[in-house]
């Protein structure tokens, strides 16, 4: 692995100065004073847009909502235990737009009634984030909007639904969240809903029902982006059977690379080029590292294990467990890690169809180098070494991303049209 660095970027209003602060391990190497400075340089250029972040459900588990008892311009990395992202470390990370992902659980397959509302608190709690904090956060709704808060040195905030059960299989209920200002929606979570089958579920439909189909094709005709993370590989071809705009995946990885069921096969990012979308990778290290997914299996295995062992002893097992973990201890996902499932995409399908979904705030395994949000620029700096192109790293970043939304957009027209 590569020298680890940790960046710490200070972006101010687009044309101002920008303070630089760089602590490394094992050492300053000569060119990277210039590549902090082209990061630096890009992130103005362009909104670094991350397709995922989970603080709204932060906010609900910590505090129900409530937006006085967190207050989001601290140093929330100081608080127990540490959130990945507050205002300082965003602007130091020099994010340009961030989707907010309206998360709620999937209780139960095919989802629970309640769940419509739940989303709507979250969505809620989005706008009130940023109505709090005005001259940091500015609600976005469409590409245009994303470039115009960039430039005013704003962070632009969308929203993202991560689950189809949110919609309590309803195409009104689908409707109302777009006019509140959804962009996009994952069609499932962990479970299936009654609708699609996700990724991590026994299969129930091979994919899309006839009702699945309806909400693309609604999906389509509104203007929200279809999110195939979380679902099955079944799922994702029917998706991209259907539906007549580019999909995304806002926070996925390689399969390739990593053999988890989340992640992305080869043939859907063919599939994928061929439609015109965007897989945003991840930085969540299960679905990052291999090494570390199987980790995480044979721990399962033990569990497993112990509790036939010792049935009902919860602290048999527990105490079982540690002892394992004293023996196998896990590994970490890497930055480099990371650049690499970007270069696996590059190679299959080209420049045109990479995006950036950290899932920051949605779990606790992030790759040594990309910790929270203020890390983003180690991540240029990485594919700057690696010989990506000025421009290449622009898409990354963001075009790609504002070519797809500009795409969905002009689709929902020309469907209105017809």
């Amino acid at each position: 692995m590569s020298t680890v660095r940790r960046i710490v970027l200070t972006l101010t209003a687009v044309g101002a100065t920008a303070a630089l602060g760089c602590q490394v391990a094992g050492g300053v190497l000569g060119s990277d004073e210039k590549l902090i400075q082209r990061a630096q340089r890009l992130l103005r250029e362009v909104p670094l847009i991350d397709g995922h972040n989970d603080t709204p459900w932060q906010y609900r588990k910590r505090v129900n909502l409530k937006l006085a008892d967190l207050d989001f311009a601290s140093d929330l990395a100081a608080i127990q235990p540490p959130m990945q992202t507050d205002l300082p470390r965003l602007r130091a990370g020099g994010v340009g737009a961030q989707f907010w992902s309206v998360y709620i659980p999937i209780r139960q397959r095919g989802g629970s009634p309640g769940d419509a509302r739940s989303v709507i608190e979250q969505i809620d709690f989005v706008k009130r984030l940023v109505a709090r904090y005005p001259d940091d956060l500015e609600l976005a709704y469409n590409a245009d909007d994303i470039e115009r808060i960039h430039r005013s040195g704003r962070i632009a905030s969308l929203i993202g639904m991560e689950g189809g059960h949110s919609i309590e299989n309803s195409l009104a209920v689908l409707r109302a969240t777009y006019e509140l200002g959804a962009r996009y929606m994952t069609l499932t979570h962990s479970k299936n809903t009654r609708w699609a089958d996700s990724a991590t579920d026994e299969p129930e439909y091979g994919g899309l029902t006839a009702f699945g189909e309806e909400v693309v094709r609604e999906m389509n005709r509104l203007g929200m982006m279809v999110d195939l993370s979380h679902v099955s590989p079944e799922t994702m071809h029917d998706a991209l059977d259907v539906s007549r705009a580019p999909v995304i995946f806002s926070h996925s990885s390689a399969h390739a690379l990593c053999r988890h069921v989340r992640n992305v096969p080869d043939d859907v990012l063919v599939r994928l080029a061929e439609n015109g979308g965007v897989v945003m990778i991840t930085f969540l290290g299960f679905y990052v590292s291999e090494e570390l997914r199987l980790w995480a299996q044979r721990r399962s295995e033990e569990q497993d294990r112990l509790r036939r062992r010792h049935e009902d002893d919860d602290k048999e097992v527990e105490e079982g467990l540690a002892s394992w973990g004293q023996t196998n201890p896990m590994p970490r996902a890497t930055l480099e890690q990371v650049a690499d499932h970007i270069d696996h995409v590059h190679a299959v399908v080209g420049i045109d169809h990479i995006g950036i979904g950290s899932d920051f705030d949605g779990t606790s395994s992030l790759p040594v180098g990309l910790e929270d949000v203020s890390t983003y620029p180690n991540l240029i700096i990485e594919l700057l070494r690696r010989g990506y192109t000025e421009n290449d790293i622009r898409k990354i970043l963001g075009r790609n991303l504002l070519r797809v939304m500009r795409a969905v957009e002009r689709e929902a027209g020309e469907i209105s049209d017809e």
